[in-house]
């Protein structure tokens, strides 16, 4: 293990320390991702006495045992033993984020954003001549039309992830202590006619973490888990969720990643080919004639260069316009053919710091492509692994791909 770092153990649910040093070797380093719970897998091998509980069993459990990698002192990840597996003396444990635990949790719950509500009109009944007028009166009256229907009480997307994490985390054994960010996005559910309101059932069936993800990918912002000491004399760690506004991150034109410098090594450059279009035409709710739909082109880009090619994507959550054409900018983004370098592998450098980096961040990336010449990019930072090596991997997407 190298200098500067060390495995805690928590009990899952009383934040117990377990124990402060595991002998925890890496077989899969740790990786955090923009808007997802990140993963970390090791062994322990030989068996050791103080890994045993004082009931006999181990005292890493599958959905029992929080562990976080500190590094200098400061917790880098963190995350709940989801998986184990034993073969002779050697243990396998396997790590996801505190988020993985909304997966597979059923929303046992009602929650509705926009409901239709129709007024009672007041009039109903008293044109029974059908003449048109109030019946009876004098000086004749026409009947007024009647009120339109309008929306109900409508929520934030942000206030709706925040109800489903209140509802996993509100059950018994289900806290994990997770603290979810408390600002708004400004966006609302449904829409403001009530003609598509936005309804979570217990009914349905639907899966929390499917919900939340769902979320994420229609109405597009960031989250993050980070986890941290208390302060600096304490020994609780403190759990959060960070919410985008709509994105999370920033340009980072105070740092510098190039070939030959800090980046040691790139992974095969993306998007020289493959399932080009120029316009995407978005499919969403209803059918026939009534179905929602919206196109995005990029024509003007590629005018002179290449023809027109179309990609059509079907999506049956999406109704509004603001969402179609959110969804068709995401799909042009990833059919445009523009070059991408999907990861790089960095050393700890001036040029920036191990740490210096938030994902979301974009990053303008300086590397020499064979066929492609010297390609200087702005990406942006989806994941990164910390390797017990001294090696940093960052996985990004082009900084232009994303339209939040």
């Amino acid at each position: 293990m190298p200098v500067g770092w060390r495995f805690i153990a928590q009990s899952a649910l009383t934040e117990t320390v377990l124990d402060w040093q595991v002998p925890f070797t890496l077989s899969s380093n740790p990786k955090r991702d923009l808007s997802g719970p990140g993963a970390m897998v090791g062994t322990i091998d030989p068996e050791y006495a103080r890994m045993i509980g004082a009931d006999g069993d181990p005292i890493l459990q599958e959905w029992g045992t929080k562990l976080y990698l500190e590094i200098d002192g400061a917790i880098r990840w963190g995350g709940i033993v989801t998986k184990t597996a034993y073969d002779g003396a050697q243990a396998t444990v396997s790590c996801e984020g505190f988020s993985t635990y909304a997966h597979g949790i059923p929303f046992e719950n009602y929650i509705i954003s926009g409901m239709k509500i129709t007024p009672k009109d007041p009039y109903a009944g008293k044109d029974k001549n059908h003449d048109g007028y109030i019946d009876g009166s004098k000086p004749k009256k026409k009947v007024p039309a009647p009120p339109k229907p309008y929306a109900g009480p409508r929520i934030d997307v942000y206030d709706a992830f925040r109800r489903i994490w209140a509802h996993v985390q509100g059950k018994p054994l289900g806290n994990i202590g997770l603290d979810i960010d408390t600002h708004n996005k400004g966006e609302l559910l449904g829409t403001a006619d009530g003609e598509d309101p936005w309804e979570l059932a217990w009914w349905d069936n639907p899966d929390c973490g499917q919900t939340l993800d769902t979320l994420v990918n229609q109405y597009m912002f960031d989250w993050i888990e980070t986890h941290a000491w208390e302060n600096s004399t304490s020994n609780n760690i403190t759990h959060r969720l960070r919410l985008g506004t709509p994105r999370l991150g920033r340009k980072r034109t105070d740092l510098r990643f190039a070939q030959g410098e800090n980046i040691v090594a790139i992974a095969k450059p993306e998007g020289m080919g493959g399932d080009y279009a120029n316009e995407v035409m978005v499919l969403g709710k209803g059918e026939g004639h009534k179905m929602k739909r919206a196109q995005v082109s990029d024509i003007a880009t590629w005018a002179n260069r290449r023809m027109r090619r179309v990609a059509t994507v079907t999506d049956k959550k999406l109704s509004s316009a603001t969402a179609l054409r959110k969804r068709g900018q995401q799909e042009l983004a990833g059919r445009t053919a523009a070059l991408q370098i999907p990861a790089i592998q960095i050393v700890d450098h001036p040029n920036a710091k191990f740490g210096s980096w938030a994902l979301g961040d974009d990053i303008r990336v300086q590397v020499h492509v064979p066929w492609v010449g010297d390609v200087d990019v702005w990406h942006r930072i989806i994941s990164d692994e910390i390797s017990a090596d001294g090696f940093i991997t960052l996985a990004l997407k082009r900084s232009d791909s994303f339209h939040y």
